[in-house]
């Protein structure tokens, strides 16, 4: 454990602790296709295959002339024949040494079995087997020159050892010889390609490793376990019967943090247990051990499994590029719980160029209070970098606790991540530098999930009670699709504080059921507005006339997309001479509002379950006579991540169904849309198709969001120049601030019309 570091961040309130295991991780980020920046190129995009690019990292220096014109030639006797006379009798370790492989071979390996080594080579790990105790060892090589040099070179110390030159697809033992065969980098040296000629090679040095042994005998082969080699193994062996299980090796590089890495890949152990054939069965075990003393966790497949493999090779290959540079982009990637596979923790890897180097400014760890993972300052890539360069480190990584997770309290984090966290560590950190953990206010937050639930439509979602920064409590619905994003949001009235304390308490040692309420619901101030760009859209009503009347001015809304219910319910209140039509196309959410939010419908406001295209398009085409309404406001969203867009769906804004809005939309009212779009080519085009319909077209950018607000108006000669626009909005505040009313009066309506822009 490293030792504690004073706090040196008094101005964010940051609070230090000390540096901090976690079971199995997921690796998120720029090396699969669903994350943010992509980084470099993957393990799989190397253009050697097999074992043919570690050694060409391992011989390196004088000895380029070892190398093969091609891989192909790591199969050719002729090549290995020259490979040993050339280099010497100095041993070449491949995928490493005894001190990196020890602990996985004797977890293997008893003392008194048999052992045969195939491809030996020159290495000195048989050698070092045979010192440690096993001493009944059998070493095989196609190469004359390398038997000989290892004949001599133990034939005094090690005279139970044998060697002898031998192919290995046509073995000279009998049948059931050995408990063991061992495989140091031999299997990748065959399998260069997959070719037909190559695959028949590797067929008959399987069916010979098969041959030779034992029921209860166990091929263990230490390979870099590419894809196609490993397809190959676990393909053949889960074929004849075997029990296939994969144990990634811990490197002795794995603990020193200036190390270079030896391989652009992690080193595996597969260890095939050869099983008495069974007529008619069909069983197939794959199992994959992701650490040198951990238990084994059953796989349904083989495709599981090199998924599985997969995964720690590119975390390795992040490790190794994070290792050596800095400034990689956006990466971010999932721990996950060993036993559940959950996602536990996010981290995102954030690099300050500009932060000048000093002994105690290399690296620290952010824990982010349960709740507030959505914040700009956490919660965006901008914000982050603004983190970390307000922090003064060169490297800083933001953790987000996930909901449905227990968490004791930050030293109970802090010892769960330091082993994890200090792989990511940047180069050029100290062996022994000490490193902060920081957080706010040193507490770990308060989340509490009140209620889970699925909808047909939406998808599974949770309403949860989170605590903000200045101790305050909010409700909040978020939908699990997108689990970064707050739907809904709505301030509590009563201070559940002591109860999420008691319970916290009492849910570290039992999980209590997610939707059983504690006790009562809590109160709903309805008159805070939690999101900003609900501030801006109400504030948009001061583009109508006579603002100062319109308390007391009849007013027809028609609101698309319910949600909690926050939006319509502080326009119901706020203005009461105001008729509400809000549309909603999920029933669920209906349910949602009324029950966790306040929301209830009157007189005055009506919700109408419907998709809000139908229920608009049908208004617009009634041989009736067509309501008119002075504002119209749509903030739904789209259950498609693909699109760029993700309010509203695309459809909300093409030009036929615009006309159609248009078509009940009073002349002097306001049409208010929440855009939410990053690709600006299609921003473009949307704000295009609006200003073909609404001719005066206004935008606020909500800050520190992907949020904009269009303000849609039928007549240009309404238009209003911005200090005109201000003094509207104070006098709807003047008026909507008078005695009795239930003002907030942090919200100012002039502030969120100050930044809008016309189109």
């Amino acid at each position: 454990m490293l030792g504690v570091v004073p706090a040196r961040l008094p101005s964010c309130g940051f609070l230090v602790g000390e540096q901090v295991n976690v079971a199995v991780c997921r690796w998120e980020g720029p090396l699969r296709p669903r994350f943010g920046a992509c980084v470099g190129t993957s393990p799989a995009g190397s253009t050697v295959q097999g074992a043919g690019e570690s050694r060409r990292r391992r011989t390196g220096g004088g000895n380029m002339n070892l190398l093969p014109k091609s891989s192909k030639e790591f199969g050719s006797v002729d090549y290995w024949e020259k490979f040993f006379q050339q280099r010497g009798k100095k041993a070449f370790e491949w995928y490493g040494t005894y001190l990196d492989l020890c602990g996985v071979l004797h977890k293997y390996i008893k003392p008194r079995e048999r052992v045969l080594v195939i491809g030996c080579g020159n290495s000195e790990l048989s050698e070092q087997l045979y010192d440690v105790g096993y001493q009944d060892i059998v070493n095989v090589d196609i190469s004359e020159v390398v038997i000989k040099q290892m004949k001599e070179r133990n034939a005094s110390q090690r005279p139970q050892m044998s060697f002898l030159k031998m192919d290995m697809m046509h073995m000279e033992f009998p049948d059931a010889s050995f408990q063991v065969v061992l495989d140091k980098g031999t299997l990748d040296a065959v399998l260069t390609d997959e070719e037909e000629e190559t695959l028949q090679q590797v067929d008959r040095m399987l069916a010979e490793v098969g041959r030779v042994l034992q029921v209860g005998g166990r091929y263990l082969c230490i390979s870099l376990a590419q894809a196609h080699i490993l397809k190959k193994a676990v393909g053949h062996f889960s074929r004849e019967g075997w029990m296939v299980r994969v144990h990634q090796v811990a490197s002795s590089q794995d603990q020193v943090l200036d190390a270079e890495p030896q391989f652009s890949l992690p080193v595996f152990a597969f260890i095939m247990t050869k099983f008495r054939p069974v007529p008619g069965s069909a069983l197939q075990i794959f199992e994959l051990c992701a650490q040198e003393q951990g238990r084994p966790v059953r796989l349904e497949s083989a495709e599981q499994l090199a998924e599985a493999v997969r995964e720690r090779q590119q975390y390795a290959w992040l490790r190794g590029q994070l290792r050596c540079k800095a400034g990689l982009g956006s990466v971010s990637l999932d721990l996950c719980d060993g036993d559940t596979g959950e996602p536990r923790y996010t981290l995102h890897v954030v690099d300050s160029p500009t932060v000048k180097p000093s002994w105690d400014s290399h690296f620290a760890i952010f824990i982010i209070p349960q709740g507030r993972e959505t914040e700009w300052l956490f919660g965006m890539e901008e914000g982050r970098k603004h983190l970390a360069a307000s922090a003064g480190f060169r490297r800083l990584i933001t953790v987000a606790l996930h909901r449905g997770q227990q968490y004791e309290d930050m030293d109970s984090i802090q010892a769960e991540l330091s082993s994890r966290v200090m792989e990511l560590a940047p180069a050029g950190m100290p062996t022994q530098q000490q490193v902060p953990f920081l957080s706010v206010g040193g507490d770990i937050g308060v989340r509490t999930v009140r209620h889970r639930d699925c909808s047909s439509i939406s998808g599974d979602y949770v309403i949860e009670d989170v605590q903000g920064d200045d101790k305050r409590y909010f409700r909040r619905l978020v939908f699990l699709s997108n689990r970064n994003v707050v739907q809904s949001e709505a301030r509590l009235l009563q201070d559940v504080s002591h109860r999420a304390q008691k319970k916290r308490k009492k849910d570290r040692r039992k999980q209590r059921p997610a939707d059983v309420p504690e006790d009562l619901p809590v109160a709903i101030d309805k008159s805070y507005l939690c999101c900003e760009h609900h501030k801006a859209m109400v504030a948009g009503l001061a583009l109508l006339r006579n603002p100062e009347l319109l308390l007391e001015t009849p007013l027809a809304l028609l609101l698309v997309g319910l949600g909690g219910g926050s939006l319509p319910l502080f326009v119901h209140d706020h203005f009461p001479k105001s008729c509400i039509d809000a549309v909603e196309i999920d029933p669920s959410m209906l349910e949602v509002a009324t029950q966790w939010f306040g929301f209830s419908q009157s007189e005055r406001m009506k919700v109408h379950i419907a998709d809000g295209l139908d229920y608009v398009s049908s208004l617009a085409g009634g041989e009736e006579a067509r309501p008119h309404y002075d504002v119209i406001m749509f903030d739904v969203d789209s259950k498609d991540p693909t699109l760029g867009m993700s309010c509203p769906p695309p459809a909300f804004v093409d030009q036929p169904f615009l006309q159609k809005v248009k078509s009940i939309l009073t002349p002097e009212g306001v049409f208010i849309l929440n855009l939410v779009c990053r690709d600006l080519g299609l921003k473009d085009s949307v704000l295009a198709g609006l200003k073909a319909v609404f001719p005066l077209l206004y935008v606020r950018r909500i800050e520190g969001e992907v949020n904009e607000i269009l303000f849609c108006q039928l007549h240009p000669e309404q238009k209003l120049a911005t200090p005109e626009l201000l003094e509207t909005a104070q006098a709807l505040e003047r008026t909507l601030q008078k005695p009795g009313r239930g003002w907030d009066d942090t919200y100012v309506l002039s502030d969120m019309l100050k930044t809008v822009k016309m189109v």
